[in-house]
């Protein structure tokens, strides 16, 4: 192997020849490296690319999915668009780069409910929110800056589980529940806001651990999803 060869590049080689063992093998090093050999590289190389193992292949696909939403983000008039529908975007978009792999998604929400990686999945969630909204021009420094990472990712987490489920065609039904949950927390924000109850607002955001149990405990229905999601909503 070339020493010069740009790492980046590698791990994303081996990346997307993995993705499609992982609805096999599930996100394990019998699926890596076998994607390493179908992307041309030894053994050697795929240690090099992922030292940490799994948990760092984990991690990269993670920053890969930001990428590439962020590349197609910016496809869009984003300036002449509405926060609120530059968020409906990145989502949206977010979940049209996953679709491909979407049986390796569901496979990753089962590999991050275990307790050991319940720290890698919510870096990952805040990782990938943080990335929305700096897409959607947001440049909040202060203690905004947190709950508006907050309060989307209760929507993104709740929106996974709904999509991963849905069998409308092209995803018509995770669209409609995505605008709804959007529309939920911009009428609670400005209720609260005319009221005067910003403290309360804050106290009332939904804490790492939510996200936590979310992972680990997915609702066997869509009714069952959007119902905790809409009580979600409600705590926003």
């Amino acid at each position: 192997m070339d020493a010069a060869l740009d790492m980046d590049v590698v791990r994303d080689d081996i990346l997307v020849s993995t993705l499609p063992n992982i609805v096999f093998d599930g996100w394990s090093m019998t699926a890596l490296r076998d994607g390493a050999q179908m992307a041309g590289y030894d053994t050697a190389t795929m240690h090099r690319a992922f030292p940490g193992g799994i948990p760092e292949l984990v991690e990269h696909f993670g920053v890969w999915t930001d990428r590439r939403m962020l590349a197609e983000m910016d496809q869009h008039p984003l300036p002449d668009m509405k926060v609120r529908d530059r968020i409906a975007l990145a989502i949206r978009t977010h979940f049209e780069v996953l679709e491909p792999h979407l049986e390796a998604k569901r496979r990753l929400i089962a590999y991050l409910a275990m307790p050991q990686n319940l720290g890698l999945g919510l870096r990952m969630l805040y990782r990938t929110v943080d990335a929305m909204w700096f897409a959607a021009g947001d440049t909040a420094t202060d203690f905004n800056h947190y709950t508006k990472r907050a309060t989307l990712g209760a929507v993104l987490s709740s929106a996974t589980f709904y999509w991963l489920d849905d069998r409308s065609e092209g995803h018509v039904e995770t669209w409609a529940f995505i605008d709804r949950r959007l529309d939920d927390v911009m009428n609670m924000g400005k209720a609260m806001s005319a009221m005067g109850r910003a403290g309360r607002l804050l106290s009332h955001l939904p804490s790492p651990m939510r996200f936590a149990r979310q992972i680990r405990q997915r609702s066997g229905t869509v009714k069952a999803a959007e119902s905790a999601t809409t009580h979600m909503a409600e705590n926003i």
